[in-house]
C-alpha cells in the first residue's frame, strides 16, 4: 500500500497559548486584498477601467468588507449553514465566522452588489469596475484555496492516485489533537490505517480557479480589445465550468445536492446564465475603456485601426 501523505499542518501561523493567534486562512485574506489591489491599481494607471488610482484602495476596501467577507458569510449561511444542525447554538452560529463558513459564490454575488453600488455613487461604469475586478479576483481564489489545504478541509473524494492524502478532518468530532497527529506515531500509525486517502481537492481548485482562470482573464484584458462586461461574463462562465470540475474531485457538501450535483456545482449553473447576459450586454453596447478609445485617436481616430494589442 502506498505510505500517502499524512495532512498535518497547523492552521496557525504562530499560535499563543489559549488556542489563538494568526490563522494561515485569515492570512490569506489579507494577502487577497493587498495583491488585488495592486493589481487593480496597475489597471487603474493604465486606463483599463474609470475608476482613478486614487480612489482604488478604498474601492478594495469596500469590496473586502461588503462584498467578500458580509457576502461570502451570508451566502454560506443561505447555501450551507441552514441545511445543518444548530440545535446547541440555535442564535449565534450565523456570527461565528471564527468557525469559518465562507462561500465563494456568495462573495461573487456580494461584489456585484456592491461594485453596482460604488459605480453609482462615483458615477463611473458598472462593467468597468466589474471587467477589472474579476482580472484579479483569481489571485484571491488562488491564496484561500491554498488556506483550505494548509487547514486540511474542503478535502476530497476517495482516490487512489499516488498523490492522495490522508485529511485527519474527515473524523470530525473524533480528529485527535493536533500535537498528538504530528508527534505520536502510535496515532498517526492509527490514522494510517482508518483514514481513506482522498484527492487534494484545494490544490486542484487553486490551479483552476485561481492560474488558470487569472491567465486566462489576464490575456483577455491585456491582449485583446474587447468590449466592457465581456471579461465580468467570461468570468462567470469559466469560474463556473472550473468550479463545477474542481467539485468532481471533491466530497460533495452534507447541506443539499440537487439532481446528483453538489452545491457548488448547482449554484455554478446558475452563473453561467448570469455570465451568458453579460456577454449578450457587452458585445451589444460596445462601450470601451479609455485606453482603447486613447489608441483609437493616436491611429487616425477611427475605432476600427486600433491594435488587438495595448
Amino acid at each position: 500500500m502506498p505510505a500517502y501523505f499524512l495532512h498535518d499542518f497547523s492552521p496557525f501561523l504562530f499560535e499563543f497559548p489559549g488556542g489563538w493567534g494568526l490563522r494561515w486562512y485569515g492570512l490569506a485574506y489579507v494577502l487577497s486584498f493587498v495583491l488585488g489591489g495592486w493589481l487593480y491599481r496597475w489597471l487603474a494607471r493604465r486606463g483599463y477601467t474609470d475608476l482613478p488610482e486614487a480612489q482604488v484602495s478604498d474601492f478594495i476596501t469596500g469590496c473586502a468588507v461588503f462584498g467578500v467577507m458580509i457576502g461570502g458569510r451570508l451566502g454560506w449561511i443561505l447555501f450551507y449553514g441552514l441545511g445543518q444542525d444548530h440545535s446547541g447554538d440555535p442564535w449565534w452560529w450565523p456570527v461565528e465566522v471564527w468557525k469559518g463558513g465562507m462561500a465563494s459564490h456568495g462573495g461573487i454575488i456580494g461584489l456585484v452588489l456592491f461594485t453596482l453600488y460604488w459605480s453609482r455613487r462615483k458615477k463611473v461604469s458598472w462593467t468597468g469596475l466589474g471587467d477589472s475586478l474579476v482580472v484579479v479576483a483569481p489571485v484571491g481564489l488562488f491564496i484561500v484555496r491554498l488556506a483550505n489545504f494548509i487547514n486540511g478541509e474542503l478535502y476530497g473524494r476517495a482516490a487512489t492516485v499516488p498523490w492522495a492524502m490522508l485529511f485527519p478532518k474527515e473524523l470530525g468530532a473524533e480528529e485527535p489533537p493536533l500535537a498528538a497527529i504530528q508527534h505520536d506515531e502510535m496515532v498517526r500509525a492509527h490514522l494510517r490505517e482508518i483514514l481513506t486517502p482522498r484527492h487534494p481537492s484545494q490544490l486542484y481548485e487553486a490551479l483552476l480557479e485561481g492560474v488558470v482562470l487569472f491567465t486566462a482573464l489576464w490575456l483577455l484584458r491585456t491582449r485583446c480589445r474587447v468590449p466592457r462586461g465581456v471579461l465580468t461574463g467570461a468570468f462567470f462562465i469559466l469560474y463556473a465550468v472550473l468550479r463545477i470540475v474542481g467539485e468532481m474531485f471533491r466530497e460533495p457538501d452534507p447541506a443539499w445536492q440537487w439532481l446528483g450535483l453538489s452545491a457548488g456545482q448547482t449554484l455554478s449553473l446558475f452563473m453561467v446564465i448570469i455570465g451568458a447576459a453579460f456577454l449578450t450586454w457587452g458585445w451589444r453596447t460596445k462601450q470601451y475603456e479609455r485606453i482603447f478609445l486613447d489608441a483609437a485617436a493616436l491611429k487616425g481616430g477611427t475605432f476600427e485601426n486600433v491594435s488587438a494589442q495595448p
